[in-house]
């Protein structure tokens, strides 16, 4: 009788007698990234942030960058444009950049600095250059293709209180480093951490989530950290007042609007 209502159980469950069961195969690399490009850089239709970076050298002097992040999301898949206006410091006061972001080619940079009052178009060679003297780069800012590195699941571990899966993406076009690990939140498909290793295989980057806030029923990293491992030096972004979804209005992201920014968004 209890043989029977086995078989009877395992019929119910899909499996039929003698099978075994399987456990169910995690995601491809490329899936779980392209979910955490989602979660990290997509959240909601657009998002406005205020952004406090600070900038810490390797013997603890600090400098702090205060600025208006706009996003927004466009029809075309893949595709969004970001504008930035500098509060603080004196020195770049009324400095904004503006990305135009495009799959599967290089995104259009632009970025108006009031001392000299120019308009500088920032060269496709420069996103891996440091953004505003910080430990970010520019493609850091917008993310950067997934096409540009091969990937490939190591395997999952736990990090803190988080289930994490490990990729290793190898750098295909040129970047600023040979490879990189990440580890990727299981549940929100956020970035945890990541190491980036330069082309002798040493490790010269780190990058955390230090806290994660719910806004709006979005999961959102509101503050972390790059180090640079070899110079001592970090920078911690706290983000502030995010919000989400507010219609904001795609002739902001222009070239006009880098020496006028509009009033009602970066204040």
């Amino acid at each position: 009788m209890l043989k029977r209502a086995g078989v009877v159980m395992a019929l119910a469950a899909g499996v039929l007698p003698g099978q075994q069961v399987r456990a169910q195969e995690p995601p491809s690399a490329g899936t779980i990234l392209a979910k955490s490009q989602q979660a990290f850089f997509y959240a909601g239709s657009d998002m406005k942030a205020r952004v406090l970076m600070t900038l810490t050298s390797a013997s603890g002097q600090k400098r702090v960058r205060e600025l208006t992040m706009l996003r927004r999301n466009e029809a075309t898949e893949g595709e969004q444009k970001y504008f930035m206006y500098f509060h603080q410091p004196a020195d770049v006061k009324g400095m904004t950049f503006l990305v135009v972001k495009y799959p599967r080619k290089d995104d259009d940079r632009w970025l108006f600095v009031p001392a000299i009052n120019m308009v500088k178009r920032l060269a496709a060679r420069d996103a891996s250059q440091s953004f505003v003297g910080s430990d970010f780069t520019y493609e850091d800012v917008s993310g950067r293709d997934l096409e540009a590195d091969d990937h490939t699941l190591l395997r999952e571990e736990r990090v803190g209180s988080r289930d994490c899966y490990v990729i290793e993406s190898v750098a295909r076009s040129p970047a600023q480093y040979k490879r990189k690990l990440a580890w990727i939140d299981r549940t929100s498909f956020l970035p945890v951490k990541e190491e980036y290793y330069d082309a002798k295989d040493e490790l010269f980057r780190t990058f955390t989530a230090d806290e994660v806030a719910d806004v709006g029923g979005v999961p959102t990293v509101t503050q972390r950290t790059m180090a640079n491992r070899k110079t001592g030096h970090t920078t911690t972004v706290v983000f502030t007042d995010v919000a989400y979804g507010l219609g904001i209005e795609a002739d902001i992201f222009s070239e006009r609007y880098l020496r006028e920014p509009p009033r009602k968004w970066v204040q």
